[in-house]
């Protein structure tokens, strides 16, 4: 067994998840956690399965994905050899994407002229079978002329008759203020921030407390912890089946790591915040910004 393998089965152990929860977690097959626990890295189909199994691993028993592919690539480094091939394969996939690049070219080409030829052939019979439209339209705009103008005096009336009735010298009786309508409290607002190293940031304004709900739909280890000055503090790791829900309400920022983001539904103060639809580890941090 690898000192990495020894790592990730000892943290597992303590956590006391099981290798049949920690596949269902991570929908990796259980012959291959157990293939990375030995250091038997040669039962994984490739290199690159290898690093995506391991980062998994950690995500899912809490550890840091990043040391922890660091201390793999230390011990396992990448071999020399593969690069001629991968030079052969994209110098291939470049001569093919360019020979496709040539026909869309020639087709777009093809495509427009015969819209254009479409284009040419409707306007030359609709300029042949014009039949002089612009003059049958005069009278109807001497008509609406005419209307104008026997219009136009009484306008002029109406405005000479408020001017009179504005000017009599009577003082207009004053308007009574209405009061001003009472401010209504601003709602809660969730609103996405950035992405930073993998981890989703929302802040959150409005409200003095996060209420934290979450609906599971399908087996799913999660682990919810509360920030404070002094770093974080964890209000529990669990891990939950199909039909499971939990409501966290705490007066600090919120740290989440969950194991599949398919299997969980997850709402702040009544708004959803979406975690994705793959069964893929997600970890998200609720910023609270009060007033």
């Amino acid at each position: 067994m690898s000192d990495l393998g020894f790592i990730l089965r000892k943290t597992r152990l303590e956590k006391k998840i099981s290798l049949d929860d920690l596949q269902e977690v991570t929908k990796i097959r259980k012959r291959y956690l157990e293939a990375i626990e030995e250091g038997n890295y040669k039962v994984l189909p490739g290199s690159f399965y290898v690093r995506a199994f391991i980062k998994s691993y950690a995500e899912a028993v809490g550890l840091d994905p990043t040391e922890v592919l660091n201390m793999y690539q230390s011990t396992n480094p990448s071999p020399v050899t593969e690069k001629p091939v991968v030079e052969n394969i994209r110098k291939n996939r470049t001569s093919v994407r360019n020979t496709e690049k040539l026909s869309r070219w020639a087709s777009s080409v093809m495509f427009i002229c015969f819209i254009l030829l479409i284009f040419g052939i409707v306007y030359y019979y609709t300029y042949k079978n014009y039949k002089g439209t612009p003059a049958d339209e005069k009278p109807a705009q001497t008509q609406s002329s005419k209307i104008t103008n026997s219009t136009s005096p009484a306008a002029g009336t109406n405005s000479t008759n408020s001017t009179t009735a504005s000017s009599d010298g009577k003082v207009a009786p004053l308007s009574t203020a209405t009061p001003s309508p009472t401010p209504t409290p601003s709602a809660v607002q969730v609103k996405f921030s950035s992405n930073e190293k993998g981890v989703d940031n929302y802040i959150i304004t409005g409200t003095a407390n996060l209420n934290i709900q979450l609906k599971i739909t399908g087996s799913c280890w999660i682990r919810v912890d509360s920030l404070t000055e002094g770093g974080k503090d964890m209000l529990r790791q669990k891990l939950y089946k199909a039909g499971d829900t939990d409501t966290f309400d705490i007066a600090t920022s919120a740290y989440l790591n969950v194991g599949a983001a398919s299997a969980v539904e997850l709402s702040v103060n009544g708004t959803v915040v979406p975690v994705g639809d793959t069964p893929n580890p997600k970890r998200v941090q609720l910023n609270l910004q009060k007033n």
